[in-house]
């Protein structure tokens, strides 16, 4: 550190109350001009400020391994001077908790029913800000070429949790493999099982492409990023459900955040960023069944409400 610099010698007299009340006012008003600057340009500790420097955003994800992540770390740092760090989660039960405890800024797993039904759970209120693309739930099978070679009773491994078992049911309904208590909903579960012409076998998510890879189940459905770690190929599907239709919609995959920070201006560009041709060029590749979705924070927040609703009617 310098040295002081030498003060001048001090007059004598008093100096007169209007100036010293004048230099007050002074150092007020650049005190409050630099707090105002601080908030207009964004100054917190998440994304960017205007004019500052590089921010850090984690993002937590279930397939940080895939290409499009990569090409979409390099244009946030490109376009937006954002730091994107991935976190990547093999059980789908912890992203959320990690995002509301502050772990994660953002995370980018989950479709709104999956979401909706997290919120009314855990009495939480996680918002979507941007969506990446519905994709199928197919029904694989290693042996069989469609679902009616399934022998009777074969064992047919689902997804344990809520959300994705409701959904698999449906699936299995349509497919002519069960009947469902009132045709079913997104709420179903194995006890709304009428009849059947297999063994439903709830397992974990993360576990049912093990089991069908290893014999256990002779058909099983497996969730997205779980077949491509699996490395199951698509050809080894013998039943979906449709991703663009209507219906879908619940089943859009998001971008989620905390309730404060769902106007987060670098968040919602961070979500935005993900429809960047160069981004979706990559995805296509990496993900050739997925059928992109570019939906408004908006849309998406009313659709999150509205399943909400039906999910506090359905636990009632």
């Amino acid at each position: 550190m310098s040295a002081a610099p030498a003060l001048p010698e001090k007059p004598k007299g008093k100096r007169p109350i209007g100036w010293i009340v004048a230099a007050a006012v002074v150092v007020v008003a650049i005190v409050v001009a630099l707090i105002v600057g601080a908030v207009r340009s964004g100054g917190s500790e998440n994304g960017a400020t205007a004019g500052g420097s590089p921010k850090t955003v984690t993002i937590g994800v279930a397939d940080k391994s895939l290409s499009y992540w990569d090409t979409y770390t390099k244009l946030a740092k490109s376009k937006l001077d954002v730091t994107v760090k991935l976190t990547n989660f093999s059980d789908y039960s912890l992203p959320n908790p990690a995002l509301k405890d502050e772990q994660l800024d953002i995370n980018q797993f989950q479709h709104i029913q999956y979401l909706a039904d997290y919120n009314v759970t855990s009495d939480d209120d996680l918002q979507p800000i941007g969506s990446t693309a519905v994709y199928p739930l197919p029904l694989y099978a290693t042996k069989y070429d469609d679902v009616a070679a399934l022998p009777a009773d074969a064992k047919v491994a689902i997804p344990d949790d809520a959300i994705n078992q409701a959904r698999a049911l449906l699936i299995l309904q349509s497919a002519k493999l069960v009947t469902l208590k009132d045709g079913g909903s997104p709420f179903s579960t194995t006890t709304d099982i009428e009849s059947s012409k297999v063994d439903v076998q709830p397992l974990n998510a993360s576990q049912t492409a093990n089991a069908l890879q290893q014999g256990s189940v002779a058909a099983a459905v497996v969730n997205n990023n779980y077949a491509t770690a699996a490395g199951l190929p698509i050809s080894d599907a013998i039943y979906q459900d449709d991703p663009s239709s209507a219906s879908a919609a619940p089943y859009v995959n998001v971008f989620a955040v905390r309730n404060a920070d769902k106007d987060n201006q670098t968040y919602l560009d961070l979500a935005k960023l993900f429809q960047d041709e160069s981004v979706q060029k990559v995805f296509r590749k990496d993900l050739p069944e997925a059928v992109s979705r570019d939906e408004s924070a908006a849309s998406l927040q009313a659709e999150l409400a509205k399943v909400e609703q039906d999910a506090k009617a359905a636990k009632q």
